[in-house]
């Protein structure tokens, strides 16, 4: 048997992570979440019971790139004709009064040919066409009213992550999205962004930061499960991403400058160093970057992101960037600390 060296075994990136400790809720205010510094150079670690508080660690000049896209309202609860539920997350939103998009089917009893109905509107109709592996199908769904777009928008249910075991409430409207999303087109939130608003923000602007933009949206790829103990054989589905002339040079100015480029999030990390495999020119298109231990990071000096879930693509992603050792050590102190994790939870700033 083939040893795997320990920086490549997804045994390694599993941790026990208490019930308490998942953020099932967003803290009241956006900002009030806490906040982890973890310095790669001296593995020092630096606790704040307030997010706000990263302003002691940005300068001026640094640019903070942020990921643009919204998401939509991507969860669909439906029924058979014998009554039966069946729960669907669309991986696109769709358009028209017909589309044929890939969707993770949860119920029992899925197969092709099935007809389902939407419960909020049965002018809504849903059918399977083919199975694709584990919950994930082709599916067709149509509209005999409205275009889908509208009926998707009323219907639809703000897609929380599965570990959020309750059902989304008026709040997690508002609350799953940044306050600068602007692309609809994601199933799920950059989340690091959920610990700004637009109070902090502009203190940033004044203290001469610089902020830019990018888009990138968020697909099954970025949460889908790691099955294969060899993380190095782990492939990552494309998501679109679209970086502008305007953020270019914004990036290109900084490299010359010798200034420091943040990334807000993984998601934003993926599109940079994509662009830093290849090329740095405005790009529309599909990104399939997988980041893991060994990865030569080319564009971001710095990361803010949330506490990740074991053995997933993001925590490997945050390892290759700091280290495995310090990261765990980290989630750990941040542990006894009685930190938040996952996606309404509490922040790291990774320097």
């Amino acid at each position: 048997m083939i040893s795997i060296p320990p920086e490549f075994d997804l045994q390694t990136y599993d941790y026990f992570l208490p019930e308490e400790n998942i953020a099932y809720y967003p803290p009241p205010d956006r900002t009030a979440s806490k906040l982890l510094v973890i310095e790669r150079r001296t593995g020092n670690l630096y606790f704040h019971e307030h997010f706000s508080e990263i302003e002691l660690y940005l300068k001026e000049g640094d640019l903070l790139v942020f990921n643009d896209t919204k998401v939509f309202p991507a969860r669909l609860r439906t029924k058979k004709n014998t009554g039966g539920k069946v729960e669907i997350l669309l991986f696109e939103k769709p358009w028209g009064y017909s589309f044929i998009t890939q969707a993770l089917v949860k119920g029992r009893g899925i197969k092709p040919h099935l007809k389902l109905k939407v419960f909020e509107d049965e002018n809504i109709e849903i059918t399977v066409l083919e199975h694709i592996e584990g919950a994930k199908f082709l599916i067709k769904i149509e509209s005999f009213g409205e275009t889908l777009e509208k009926a998707i928008e009323r219907v639809g249910k703000v897609p929380l992550p599965p570990y959020i075991k309750r059902e989304p409430e008026v709040a997690d409207i508002q609350r799953y999205q940044t306050v600068y999303a602007k692309k609809e087109g994601s199933i799920a939130a950059p989340t690091a962004g959920f610990h700004f608003d637009e109070a902090l923000l502009e203190r940033l602007k004044k203290k001469g930061i610089i902020e830019c933009f990018l888009t990138l949206h968020v697909g099954y790829g970025t949460f889908a499960p790691i099955k294969v103990r060899d993380i190095r054989k782990h492939k990552i589905e494309a998501e679109y991403i679209e970086i502008s002339v305007d953020t270019i040079e914004q990036l290109k100015r900084a490299l010359k400058e010798g200034r420091r480029i943040i990334a807000v999030g993984t998601t934003v990390t993926r599109a940079l160093e994509f662009l830093g495999q290849r090329a740095l020119e405005p790009y529309e298109g599909l990104c399939d970057l997988y980041i893991y231990p060994g990865f030569n990071f080319k564009i971001i000096n710095g990361l803010i992101t949330n506490f990740h879930l074991p053995k997933s693509s993001l925590l490997i992603l945050v390892c290759a960037f700091a280290g495995r050792e310090l990261i765990f050590r980290a989630y750990e102190e941040a542990l006894k600390r009685g930190y938040r994790f996952y996606s309404y939870g509490d922040a790291t700033f990774i320097i």
